[in-house]
């Protein structure tokens, strides 16, 4: 009979493997956009967590105030940050029925 629960945990972490992959796959074709000062800063991020994209409206420039750009920049950059790793918890949690195993990538 234990060898039975262990075939049986056996199957269990595999396809949890498969869905986890699967899970990856997918998650490397998110695309998130985030913008900061009203839009005057727009970023994308896909779900690898690369910057792709940044774009900053010219009356951003016109102002001369490099710190306020700098900081829309960032803020920008890590609203897309927190977006992108809210959708891999999200597939997580349905993989793994909310649990949170150690050691997992998300």
């Amino acid at each position: 009979m234990p060898n039975m629960n262990m075939q049986q945990m056996m199957k269990q972490a595999r396809k949890m493997q498969e869905q986890l992959a699967a899970a990856q796959e997918s998650l490397a074709q998110v695309s998130v956009d985030a913008s900061a000062g009203g839009g005057m800063v727009k970023v994308t991020m896909n779900g690898e967590m690369q910057l792709t994209s940044i774009k900053i409206d010219p009356e951003a420039l016109d102002s001369a105030d490099v710190e306020m750009l700098e900081d829309m920049i960032v803020a920008a950059v890590n609203e897309a940050h927190r977006s992108v790793a809210e959708q891999a918890n999200r597939q997580m949690s349905a993989i793994t029925g909310g649990l949170n195993i150690p050691g997992m990538p998300f």
